[in-house]
């Protein structure tokens, strides 16, 4: 089998996946050990008898709908390669939006930043090596996140974060300067909860009741007790969240509250500024 071919099989993919093609791409490049670039360079070169062996395997795990993160053990987000593991959700190119829009309201000063539900440390960790001033605290109740965090961490070295074991601000302590958050808000009813990769992803990291929007009223009514003053929450959502999300934050009393869209024009990342300005009379409505 060539290069080409063996490309080709991405044909039994199409159904599966939207990315049938780049899914080869990535498996092959992992067996080859090779940049994708090889792959269009040298297409007809003829894979060894192992290496066919073991490209079929991999193919036959990605038919029967195995993320391919799963298959390699790593995902790239940001500029960085993160080990995943089934314990976590898989990073996403969509939570980009939410690391940029970050980056965008701090400096390089000596900030407090908390990253809740850190998963495998994406948010985090990115966050970090773009600002090496900033201290991150990543949290999350699950301890084989924590872990898996930590070994990103160790070998990224990335000094300027942390993680700990802690249900949502349990564990937390001080105040921050910025709090963000890709917290579960799926719908426990959607049906697009038994299709595609969330098949292999923890449930408990994908759905909260009321529709999906119960940690994310929760988070931003706890947020307002852990936010310096003028800091800001800012967290990830569905797509069709976004008035809810505004809706939510107007109610605790934030400001400055507004929804950004990620690359696919879609309603990704809702954020707002604590407290409300003076004169709105929320200003100081914490319970």
């Amino acid at each position: 089998m060539r290069i080409d071919e063996a490309l080709a099989q991405s044909a039994r993919l199409e159904k599966l996946s939207d990315s049938a093609r780049l899914d080869l791409e990535l498996l092959l490049c992992h067996l080859l050990e090779k940049p994708r670039s090889y792959l269009f360079t040298w297409p007809d070169r003829t894979l060894t008898p192992q290496q066919q062996e073991a490209f079929m395997a991999l193919l036959a795990r990605r038919e029967k709908g195995e993320p391919v993160a799963h298959i390699l053990g790593y995902r790239d987000f940001w500029t960085l390669q993160l080990e995943v593991t089934p314990d976590t959700l898989i990073p996403r190119p969509d939570t980009e939006t939410l690391v940029e829009l970050a980056l965008a309201k701090l400096d390089n000063g000596d900030y407090r930043v908390a990253d809740l539900g850190t998963g495998t440390g994406a948010i985090a960790l990115a966050l970090a090596s773009e600002r090496p001033a900033w201290q991150l605290t990543g949290c999350d109740r699950v301890a084989a996140a924590v872990a898996l965090a930590e070994r990103n961490r160790q070998r990224l070295g990335i000094s300027n974060a942390g993680f700990c074991q802690s249900n949502w601000f349990d564990a937390l302590e001080g105040e921050f300067d910025l709090l963000v958050s890709n917290p579960p808000y799926i719908d426990p009813q959607d049906p697009h909860l038994a299709q595609g990769d969330v098949r292999f992803e923890p449930l408990s990291a994908l759905v909260a009741d009321n529709a999906g929007m119960a940690d994310i009223q929760l988070i931003a009514e706890q947020a307002r007790h852990y936010l310096k003053p003028g800091g800001w929450l800012m967290f990830e959502h569905g797509y069709d969240q976004g008035e809810a999300s505004r809706r939510v934050l107007a109610q605790c009393g934030y400001s400055e509250i507004s929804t950004e869209q990620d690359l696919g024009s879609r309603d990704r990342v809702t954020l707002g500024r604590w407290p409300a300005a003076p004169g709105t009379g929320v200003e100081n409505d914490v319970e």
